[in-house]
């Protein structure tokens, strides 16, 4: 795994020197040099887990077999893909939730001299993303597939987003219109579409698979999704808020529902199996 983690960072200083050296654009120095901190403070800085998956994932689908350094690089680059969505979206969540630290470390709004122009860094993380794919997969069957993906998937988190900042976030904290049903529609379009489908469905369109005729592989990701946003949020709510970053009042709510959500998800679960 540490080989594979160090192959997939090497990928990453690949794509970064791409997007800074992109001829569509005539960098500054300032402005590459804004881009490119911005990217290192932002991108790597997590676990990496979404984009790692993609490899993992390919690999089973192949068997289990050794990948080639073409699927190992192509593969990475979708991984990256996923882990700039990452970052667009908690850059401008921070934002929006006024958040204060982020991985152990002050949010990229907080810092000096960067302030609202995270918003638009947000926007450039967003935008990067179609970029590497042009330049990597446009040759590709499956591109326009991964187009729509991405696409889809965005939509599908920024409405979720929408769901959970409207409910939780607006005017007076009430439980009382923080149901069962809409926790699950929140966790399963704001956190499990773009964290546990994304990899994988981007692994089966590069094995050459039709992300339509598996549906119920869909379906077990979500739930998986629904599991890690129940355990997310408790260590919001129990964690340390120095390098968790969040209202702890704001993340009991969700708890609350949440641990019913993950019962619902565990009888479930039991009655697949029995």
């Amino acid at each position: 795994m540490s080989d594979l983690r160090s192959k997939f960072l090497e990928v990453y200083s690949v794509l970064k020197s791409e997007l800074l050296n992109d001829p569509a654009f005539e960098f500054t120095d300032v402005s590459r040099q804004w881009v490119d901190r911005m990217l290192d403070y932002n991108v790597p800085g997590g676990k990496l887990n979404r984009g790692l998956s993609v490899i993992d994932s390919l690999k089973l689908l192949k068997d289990g077999r050794e990948l080639m350094d073409d699927e190992i690089f192509l593969s990475s680059a979708l991984g990256w893909c996923i882990e700039w969505l990452q970052a667009y979206f908690l850059v401008l969540d921070d934002i929006m939730d006024s958040s204060h630290t982020r991985r152990g470390q002050p949010c990229w709004f907080r810092l000096s001299k960067i302030g609202m122009i995270a918003v638009n860094d947000g926007i450039l993380l967003r935008n990067h993303i179609p970029r590497v794919l042009k330049n990597h997969f446009k040759g590709k069957p499956y591109y326009v597939d991964l187009l729509d993906l991405f696409n889809e998937v965005e939509f599908q988190t920024a409405h979720g987003q929408l769901i959970d900042l409207i409910t939780t976030h607006e005017g007076e904290k009430d439980l009382s219109k923080y149901s069962l049903a809409l926790h699950r529609r929140i966790v399963q379009y704001k956190t499990a579409y773009y964290s546990f489908y994304l990899p994988v469905a981007c692994a089966l369109l590069m094995a050459g698979e039709d992300l339509e005729s598996h549906v119920d592989v869909k379906n077990i990701l979500i739930e998986m999704g629904t599991y890690f946003q129940v355990q997310d949020d408790y260590l919001d709510c129990f964690g340390d808020p120095e390098v968790i970053g969040w209202d702890r009042y704001s993340r009991l709510q969700v708890l609350l529902v949440g641990c019913e959500s993950f019962r619902t998800f565990q009888r479930g679960t039991k009655e697949t199996i029995t």
